[in-house]
């Protein structure tokens, strides 16, 4: 068979009908956590901004939690380390999913995401220890702007429009898993100040049951909370973040049944989680995390004249444009891919953009980093939420470009000509690979 003949690989093949249909679920969902996580941001940000911001601060303050265990954290530390165990939970459950039945388990439609979620960040990171080489303790906040919020790119997707082809849906998806998954790891190993090897040896007994009985399909809440709250509460005594102990709960679930068809029990806790985790966990840790004094368009610009908020914005705006979309480029070129249909690479930079904005867990690691109210943790929140908008409104100008491109696409990805509930790109695509 000539050269000529051989049909190219492409990049951003449409998925399956029910992997489409999976995603576009989970992101509606995350939609809606969006605008809810954006007005728990607004309304802490305004509220620490009045003349009633110490009410504010005594509110992140107030102490709950039985003090014999050591476990009488103020609400806002309950929001970080409590509250967020929960998204990690939901986040692992996605990822296990992904990588068992969904796009990472095979290694050529993993590739792309992988790689544009690796170069997403790498090359913010690179960025900020660049501006900040001379300050050993700003340092310590490289991770930072390396996060993306799925939640908040959706409710900017929001109001860019509905048409962004299922192609590209999945994309930034499957980015987002990836990325979570990094960050898992970067939380747990590079933000543990000190290791208590009792109390996470310990952990291990609860988790341990909790994963024989949920691989027995086991779903009672009595039994199953306790073991997760048990678990929680050692990791959190080991010194490990304890939303680490979320992502081990979550790994723990089965994705698919051992004896029988269907799926296993991580989509059924998966339906139950998220709508909690995107409409309650991450907004009300938004609320509790955002609020941090600006002092005017002064205050504002001191703020980000510091080189840690410098680098937070430039990683967040440049960095992840260039991680992504040159991640994705390598791919394509190595595996001599081409963009599927009428795709273009204005809209691998779109979505490189929407990557940028990162919320949930660059707010979270710069707590770690610096340290709840410090100097350095003020300015890096500002930065963030500075980083995150404009990195928002680069995507909007660029994917409006795009939009009448994109309706077609949609257009054509809605016809369903024999009325069977499938569309028929997806059953075409489907018998040119069988």
């Amino acid at each position: 068979m000539s050269e000529s003949a051989t049909p190219r690989a492409r990049l951003f093949d449409r998925g399956s009908w029910p992997e489409a249909q999976r995603v576009t679920q989970i992101l509606r969902k995350e939609t809606v956590g969006g605008v809810l996580l954006l007005v728990g941001a607004v309304v802490a940000l305004v509220w620490a901004n009045t003349p009633w911001s110490g009410a504010y601060e005594a509110l992140r303050e107030v102490r709950v939690g039985p003090a014999a265990l050591h476990l009488d954290l103020s609400l806002a530390t309950w929001a970080a380390d409590g509250l967020l165990a929960i998204f990690f939970f939901v986040a692992g459950l996605e990822v296990k999913r992904e990588f068992v039945a969904g796009d990472l388990r095979d290694p050529r439609r993993a590739a792309v995401p992988v790689a544009a979620a690796v170069g997403g960040v790498v090359v913010p990171a690179l960025i900020y220890i660049a501006i900040n080489l001379g300050d050993p303790a700003a340092l310590s906040g490289w991770a930072i702007p390396t996060a993306t919020d799925i939640a908040f790119a959706l409710a900017v997707l929001a109001v860019i429009g509905h048409h962004l082809p299922s192609a590209l849906r999945t994309f930034l998806l499957t980015l987002a898993v990836v990325d979570d998954l990094i960050a898992i790891v970067i939380i747990a190993v590079f933000y543990t100040r000190e290791l208590l090897v009792g109390p996470l040896l310990l952990a291990l007994l609860p988790l341990a049951v909790f994963a024989v009985l949920v691989q027995r399909r086991v779903r009672s809440w009595w039994l199953l909370l306790p073991l997760a709250a048990t678990t929680w509460a050692l990791v959190h005594a080991s010194g490990i973040h304890a939303t680490v102990a979320g992502v081990l709960l979550g790994f723990a679930v089965p994705v698919i049944r051992k004896h029988g068809e269907g799926p296993g029990l991580a989509e059924h806790f998966e339906h139950r989680f998220r709508p909690i985790s995107a409409a309650v966990v991450v907004p009300v840790f938004a609320f509790f995390a955002a609020g941090v004094t600006v002092g005017g368009l002064g205050g504002l610009a001191d703020s980000l004249l510091d080189p840690v908020a410098l680098g937070i914005v430039l990683a967040l705006v440049l960095g992840k444009i260039v991680g992504i979309t040159g991640a994705t480029y390598l791919v394509s070129r190595f595996t001599r891919a081409e963009l599927h249909g009428d795709l273009a690479w204005t809209d691998v930079i779109g979505l490189a953009a929407l990557g940028g904005i990162g919320f949930t867990v660059s707010l979270l690691i710069g707590d770690l980093a610096f340290g709840a109210g410090s100097e350095s943790d003020e300015h890096a929140k500002i930065a963030i939420l500075v980083g995150s908008l404009l990195a928002g409104l680069v995507a909007t100008i660029i994917l409006r470009i795009r939009n009448r491109v994109h309706r077609r696409i949609c257009a054509e990805e809605s016809v369903d000509s024999d009325h069977d509930g499938i569309p028929d790109v997806h059953q075409h695509e489907g018998e040119t690979r069988g």
